[in-house]
């Protein structure tokens, strides 16, 4: 955690414990392009589940990422290869609010199956609601 601060304490900012050791995941491609740019979005949103799953916390570190120079330094040491995507700090912290949701109803309307050969065709759908 960076306090922008410096040195100097501020009035009325408390103080929490933070883990002492997070760690980074740097998801990466084998190309540049919207295609890999979906996919990768597609892992990070499995990795965050996962992480939530897990009991971690996490956020993105993905700012170093929008400048080439510093984002070509952070491919594979080994190869020089990959195209870094999304930069995100895990960890364990203090936890935090809920987010509010909707209720189910509000947002998906589920409807009989019409065209199910077995039982009496009404086998649930999710169909988007409005």
């Amino acid at each position: 955690m960076r306090d922008f601060a410096g040195p100097r304490q501020v009035a009325g900012r408390h103080a929490a414990d933070f883990e002492q050791a997070p760690q980074l995941a740097l998801l990466s491609t084998d190309h540049d392009n919207p295609e890999d740019w979906l996919r990768a979005g597609q892992a990070m949103e499995r990795v965050l589940l996962l992480a939530t799953l897990e009991g971690l916390a996490s956020s993105f570190a993905t700012p170093p990422l929008e400048w080439a120079d510093l984002r070509r330094p952070l491919r594979d040491p080994m190869t020089g290869t990959g195209y870094p995507q999304v930069l995100l700090r895990l960890g364990y912290g203090p936890r935090g609010p809920g987010t509010p949701r909707r209720p189910v109803s509000e947002v998906l309307d589920i409807e009989p199956w019409p065209w199910a050969v077995h039982g009496t065709g009404e086998v649930p759908v999710l169909v988007p609601g409005p």
